[in-house]
């Protein structure tokens, strides 16, 4: 008997799974269709995702840096040190032990964070904070804020703290300030900066290599997780050089990647930076030693349109960071988008991360996707491309090269725009903001309005609802100046069955767009459907209904509609009576795959929204 029915008695009454049977089972399934074409998607980064791979029955797990849970952290954006401080005592209070303190230069800060690095305005950031007492420390620098470990130094001799004894990642990050276009090379302070603080007796890490810059520029998982070995090796080059062993210069290094929504492939990405870490490690000549992984939820997800949604999104991607094995995971409230969260939407993300922990007790398993077929084929396909990027950002001259040059933000932008594209024809859809828009939503409160600042750098961030968001902002705009919102009238045509397929479709597609789209029963006459068009006030007329009911009935209603001064589209991908009905006066059609920004914006033209 085989293990699997010694284990559970009753499969000894099935004959065993194989691959070629679940092979004949799709291929009934499909129909004649092309497996490769339905069930085979492909990645950003160019490789197959197949629906089924083999259990890995030898895979060996990888586990964190330490063992039990991770560290539960919080953003503090306040740039008011005070202000900032209140938070951070409410933040630990309420479930955090670690805190992430971003400066104003960040090139993550998104206009807020703390606005100097200053002694002063660290003791007021930090006081009443016990750092000796299993509060961990996590500082979000950039250029002008680097010496704010200097700062904590003096700070814990003022209160004869040893500095052994405290967790703070110094956040170090010279590429960091050379992807945002602050700096223009290595520069020589860091290896003086990191070894003046480990001679003061702190531990480390001083130094992050951070991929989130990466990932909210659009880019892929392979790009991400090839800029953080480059910029790794870069540092390690430049820490050698300044007299550190080699050794050393490992522990100094700590990493920050971005979790995002894409469970399975955000699994696989931090697996797989453990597997790269140790190829790089045996490269110089190193005994592996653990790898500190610091995960925050991505920028590039939140959208100002049902912020609610992104409560959903950031659980599975603290789900996925988790299962992946990062060390501390830091939840960008939902609201984000919209300015600095209040209380509220901080207690949300913070309880999203306590809830998983303790209640669901993901951290007591030591990398649960370990073996599971999918997870360890992704890692692996992970693994190889990013290290051909690295290879490649290496042959290029190094990471600073490579972005000073602008080759690697000239390949992060091409993802981007096969990304933005599969937003725009919804085959990457946004729930909340491309599929099922709430048109009369309230935005919840914020401290503070998002501070929108043009990109800068080279790999400028942005965030996937953009396009669409841009066009409700224009409609919102309209409906506050004329005090109705843009319309398109629904000509719903034949009996219920024949249109209500395409009337979901359509009303879901304008409100999208901001537009109002009041939902019928349809019409027994044309002339009923052109009398209630009239008293619509709408600038857009959508046909709806069946291929075979355009055959008979739709030219007779789009000529009808475009007698009585209306624009009219149709619900339908163009076909046979494609040519009929623009002979009537179609003038544009709807239908899945179509360029949603395009049609809506085009919709927004014509209704003179501007």
């Amino acid at each position: 008997m085989s293990t699997t029915s010694a284990a559970l008695p009753l499969a000894a009454e099935f004959p065993a799974a194989t691959r070629e049977a679940w092979l004949k089972q799709v291929e009934k399934a499909l129909k004649g269709g092309d497996f490769q074409k339905r069930l085979v998607t492909r990645s950003a980064d160019g490789f197959d995702v197949a629906p089924l791979s083999p259990r890995r029955k030898d895979a060996a797990p990888a586990a964190r840096a330490a063992a039990g849970p991770w560290l539960v952290s919080q953003r503090i954006d306040l740039p008011n040190p005070i202000e900032a401080n209140a938070q951070a005592l409410d933040d630990l209070m309420s479930g955090a032990n670690a805190l992430t303190l971003v400066f104003a230069d960040s090139p993550v800060a998104r206009g807020f964070g703390l606005k100097d690095a200053s002694r002063d305005t660290l003791t007021r950031a930090l006081a009443q904070i016990e750092l000796a007492m299993g509060v961990t420390l996590d500082l979000d620098l950039g250029p002008a804020s680097r010496d704010a470990g200097a700062a904590i130094a003096a700070i814990a001799r003022a209160k004869d703290l040893a500095p052994a004894q405290l967790d703070i990642k110094f956040g170090l990050d010279p590429v960091a300030a050379v992807s945002a276009g602050a700096e223009k090379s290595m520069p020589a302070w860091l290896a003086e900066t990191v070894k003046s603080l480990a001679r003061a007796g702190f531990k480390g890490p001083f130094v992050a290599c951070d991929g989130r810059a990466v990932h909210a520029a659009g880019g892929s998982e392979a790009q991400e997780l090839a800029f953080v070995l480059a910029s790794a090796v870069a540092y390690l080059r430049a820490l050698e050089a300044g007299g550190m062993a080699l050794a050393a210069a490992r522990d100094a290094l700590y990493v920050r990647l971005t979790a995002d929504a894409d469970q399975f492939m955000t699994i696989a990405k931090f697996r797989a930076l453990r597997r790269l870490w140790a190829r790089v490690e045996a490269a110089c000549g190193l005994a592996p030693a653990p790898l500190f992984i610091a995960a925050e939820t991505a920028w590039r997800m939140q959208t100002r349109r049902d912020p609610q949604v992104t409560m959903l999104r950031n659980t599975v991607a603290v789900f996925a960071a988790a299962v992946g094995g990062a060390d501390m995971i830091t939840v960008l409230p939902h609201t984000s988008a919209l300015g600095l969260a209040d209380s509220a939407a901080r207690r949300l993300a913070r309880n999203t991360q306590v809830v998983l922990a303790e209640e669901a007790n993901i951290f007591r398993i030591v990398d649960p996707a370990a073996g599971a077929g999918a997870v360890e084929t992704l890692t692996e396909q992970l693994c190889a491309a990013a290290w051909a990027q690295f290879q490649a950002i290496e042959a290029a001259g190094g990471v600073i090269s490579a972005l000073t040059s602008g080759a690697f933000a000239a390949q992060v932008a091409a993802v981007k725009a096969a990304r933005l594209a599969a937003i725009g024809t919804r085959k990457a859809p946004l729930t909340g903001v491309s599929e099922f828009p709430n048109v009369t939503e309230t935005p919840p409160p914020v401290l503070a309005p998002a501070r929108i600042a043009p990109p800068a750098g080279a790999l400028a961030p942005g965030r996937l609802a953009e396009p669409f968001e841009a066009l409700r902002d224009a409609a919102d705009a309209a409906t506050a100046k004329r005090g109705a919102r843009p319309a398109v009238f629904l000509a719903n045509l034949g009996t219920v069955a024949d249109f209500t397929a395409r009337t979901i479709f359509a009303k879901n597609l304008f409100e999208a767009g901001g537009f109002s789209a009041p939902a019928n029963d349809g019409f027994a006459t044309l002339d009923a459907l052109v009398a209630a068009y009239q008293a619509s006030g709408a600038a857009i007329a959508c046909l709806c209904s069946s291929d075979a009911v355009y055959a008979s009935e739709g030219a007779a209603a789009a000529r009808a509609l475009g007698d009585a001064g209306v624009r009219v589209w149709v619900a339908a991908r163009p076909g046979e009576a494609t040519a009929a009905l623009e002979a009537a006066g179609a003038d544009g059609f709807i239908f899945a795959g179509c360029d949603v920004v395009a049609a809506l914006t085009r919709a927004q033209t014509v209704c003179g929204v501007a």
